[in-house]
């Protein structure tokens, strides 16, 4: 894995999409090389979702005023705890072909196209948000919306036009396939009712593990993605030891 040319703090949000030898999205802005049509996560069309065995998706929602603003349904997680082993109700769902996980209670809500939105103000809520948007941002076919409506920070304005720049450069490089990575385990950092920093372990296919720490903030009645300035590289596991194992496939 190529090493980033400015390293930041342990606890910077990081991003887990790595290809080959090199980032997959733009999520590293320092060292991106090529992204062109390796964004597609595996062979399906990236907007499409697919049901993973044993879950089904959530039935889409009719969209109400919410409490706390914007237009999500009011969902029935309450609870405070942070999740210290397999949290309940949980179903899993392909997205392309990475397992994503949803809950009736806890959220997303709603889903529009490749935007999946309205969670729960709970640890549970958090961490589906941090699997749903890590993922969506990079592999979505409409990756820019994504982008624009679930995630903040000062970089992000600076992903969007960079990685735009390299999907133009990268058109004719011949980039073929993808190895994406499943969600395998997490752990908490600190959770509070307004942020949340979450690490999360992605399998990768030939067995490699990483865990990527994300950081969440509450905004404008939802759980929004941080973007910073300088995204810091995943960190490679050996097992998931001291984290909860966690996943749809």
């Amino acid at each position: 894995m190529p090493e980033p040319r400015d390293r930041v703090a342990a606890d910077e949000p990081r991003s887990p999409w790595l290809r080959g030898g090199f980032v997959l999205a733009a999520a590293f802005v320092g060292f991106v090389t090529v992204i062109g049509a390796a964004l597609a996560v595996g062979s399906d069309p990236p907007g499409k979702d697919d049901t993973a065995t044993p879950s089904r998706a959530p039935e889409r929602r009719t969209s109400v005023p919410a409490a706390d603003g914007g237009d999500c349904p009011e969902l029935t997680d309450r609870a405070q705890d942070i999740p210290t082993a397999v949290p309940a109700d949980v179903t899993w769902t392909l997205y392309g072909s990475v397992a994503l996980p949803s809950s009736r209670a806890a959220g997303p809500a709603v889903t529009d196209d490749d935007v999946a939105r309205c969670y729960a103000r709970t640890p549970l809520g958090a961490l589906l948000a941090t699997s749903q948007i890590s993922v969506r941002y990079l592999a979505a076919g409409d990756w820019r919306e994504v982008a624009r409506a679930q995630t903040v920070g000062a970089g992000r304005d600076a992903y969007i036009a960079d990685r735009g720049e390299a999907e133009r450069t990268a058109a004719t490089d011949g980039a073929t396939g993808a190895v994406h990575g499943q969600i395998a385990g997490f752990r908490f950092v600190t959770y509070h009712d307004t942020t949340a920093v979450i690490q999360t372990v992605w399998r990768f296919p030939d067995g490699r593990m990483q865990a990527a720490t994300t950081t969440v903030l509450w905004r404008d009645g939802d759980w929004k993605l941080e973007y910073p300035a300088d995204p810091a590289a995943p960190t490679p596991v050996d097992s998931l030891a001291g984290y909860t194992a966690w996943g749809g496939v």
